[in-house]
């Protein structure tokens, strides 16, 4: 072996260690049926989620009560687990909890104080840019979006669509390295406030797509002036495999698949799915089960049966599923699925 192979040999397994240095411990996520001050309570805890109207209010920094109504309901909460310290404040318009390794953060936007839903995201996105740039924990792997009658509006006129104008101009050139693993899901409630949550971390995740379609924000101009910014899929930054799952949905290339047939595209929803995982690399026998934590987004909230009977003979039984009623970004489309995967 030459002095240069030597060299090279012993700058790669420095790098490999390097980069072992900087990994991070997984996350937790679990759904959990404890009283709501029993899982504050705990030292780990960054962050804990309530689904719909019957989900307790609570002015901790840690929690969020979504406007999601749970099938059939009522639901779990779900917890977000890291290193204890965490710590957590109301800083401005954004709370956050963090432990060093991962950060929580909420911004809610009342619609009618911004001038509508383009204004509200933009405001939003704006507001994450600056906590960014002061945070510990600057990578954000992953975000939730939720607002209220996605679907309302023809053409451009569209929330969603005007939502996407809003937030491609609050990023801006946020996120040059890649964007996050995003869900964007219509509520009922009523209440024309824009509900953002993310994940971040202090390491930089790995941005992942799906073969079988098209980056989102590669899409041609037929579904709005600015294309949804978010990645498929977004492998974490940790030493066991951890991967968080976009909201995925029936559509191949760019095109929404089996219109009005919901047991087609909950199976096209999954072909997505077993397409992502291949190419992150998930050997089929890790892909779902207990370590898998799965969020299914259902328009009609009458199929809420059809689709657990389906999930239950394509899922493992160990799966831990969660059901929401709520309203998809095209009207064609009745179900999504997003998710946490950890190995």
């Amino acid at each position: 072996m030459t002095d240069a192979s030597v060299s090279n040999s012993s700058d790669n397994l420095n790098t490999r260690r390097s980069d072992l240095g900087r990994l991070l411990p997984s996350l937790r996520v679990s759904y959990e049926s404890s009283a709501l001050e029993h899982i504050l309570a705990g030292p780990d805890v960054l962050a804990v989620l309530g689904f719909g109207s019957a989900a307790p209010a609570n002015g901790d920094p840690r929690y969020l009560r979504v406007a999601l109504e749970p099938l059939p309901g009522p639901a779990p909460f779900e917890v977000w687990r890291g290193a204890a310290p965490v710590i957590h404040e109301n800083a401005g318009e954004v709370r956050w909890s963090g432990d060093g390794d991962y950060a929580f953060g909420v911004i809610e936007v009342d619609e009618d104080t911004r001038g509508g839903i383009a204004a509200s995201a933009r405001h939003a996105y704006c507001l994450l840019r600056e906590w960014i740039a002061c945070a510990r924990t600057p990578h954000v792997l992953r975000i939730w979006n939720y607002l209220d009658d996605i679907n309302t509006g023809n053409g451009d006129a569209e929330r969603y669509r005007e939502f996407c104008r809003g937030r491609a101009d609050g990023m801006a050139s946020l996120f040059e390295h890649g964007f996050p693993a995003a869900t964007a899901i219509g509520v009922r409630s009523g209440r024309r406030v824009l509900q953002v949550y993310w994940l971040a971390a202090r390491v930089r995740g790995a941005a992942l797509e799906n073969p079988r379609q098209i980056s989102a924000w590669r899409y041609p101009r037929e579904h709005g002036p600015s294309a949804p910014t978010f990645a498929r899929a977004m492998r974490a930054p940790t030493l066991s495999p951890q991967l968080y799952i976009s909201g995925t949905a029936a559509i191949v290339g760019h095109v929404s698949h089996h219109h009005d047939d919901l047991p087609a595209q909950l199976d096209e929803t999954l072909a997505n799915f077993a397409s992502l995982l291949e190419a992150a690399g998930v050997p089929a026998r890790a892909r779902f089960g207990s370590h898998s934590v799965l969020k299914v987004y259902v328009r009609n909230g009458e199929d809420a049966g059809a689709v657990s009977a389906r999930l239950r003979e394509r899922l493992p039984e160990t799966t831990p599923v969660l059901l929401l009623n709520g309203d998809i970004c095209r009207r064609e489309l009745l179900i999504e699925i997003d998710g946490t995967l950890a190995g």
